[in-house]
């Protein structure tokens, strides 16, 4: 499943542009702090509307403004994992992963609860809440429900920046059995070259304007 780009988003007075094409696998957006990488993201979530372009996710068209076709977020199926992993913070670990999967329809469900919860190793936290988890089980938490959310393809802005090392150690692991056991297309957002280079099947370089 390949992601096709080409858009242009005006913002605070800078123009951030995306123009690729990539094939499957995990796919780094790589760039300095402010290249507008995190945008180009929202906009592929839905949750920025570009001046103009058109994005499509294996074939399917979720943004283009000449034919005036805009999905919403939901309609994407798409996964999206945050920096801060943004759980909800009143709602049990069990509670988080669950949200997604209970408003996805069942056609597009690929994956249980069970089976998610084996394959991330959170087992022991699903009666845990948010503020109790260390920053390596938050991140787990949060692909979880993001997997569960039923997505085509997955979103994943700078997952590892907030971690010590023990901990990106932890969750590199993790991407990399998605990227190659769960296979799923992955767009990923990081200014480590270290990690890109591990992490991408390609690197498309983003450049502050």
């Amino acid at each position: 499943m390949s992601f096709e780009i080409d858009i242009l988003i005006h913002r605070g007075g800078r123009k951030i542009s995306g123009d690729f094409k990539t094939p499957a696998g995990l796919t780094a957006l790589f760039g300095p702090s402010g290249a507008g990488k995190t945008s180009l993201l929202d906009a592929i979530a839905g949750l920025l509307r570009p001046d103009r372009g058109r994005i499509a996710v294996g074939g399917m068209v979720l943004f283009d403004s000449e034919a005036g076709i805009n999905l919403k977020p939901e309609r994407r199926a798409c996964g999206y994992v945050f920096q801060d992993s943004r759980l909800f913070p009143h709602r049990s670990v069990t509670d988080n992963l669950l949200f997604g999967w209970r408003l996805v329809p069942e056609e597009r469900r690929w994956i249980v609860p069970d089976v998610a919860v084996e394959f991330l190793g959170i087992g022991h936290l699903l009666d845990r809440m948010p503020s109790t988890l260390s920053g390596g089980e938050a991140q787990r938490v949060a692909i979880g429900r993001a997997l569960l959310s039923g997505p085509r393809f997955l979103l994943m802005d700078e997952p590892l920046s907030s971690l010590d090392a023990g901990r990106r150690e932890e969750i590199m692991g993790v991407i990399e059995r998605i990227r190659d056991e769960l296979r799923l297309p992955i767009l990923y957002v990081s200014h480590d070259r270290a990690e890109v280079e591990r992490l991408a099947d390609q690197i498309i370089p983003i450049h502050a304007k």
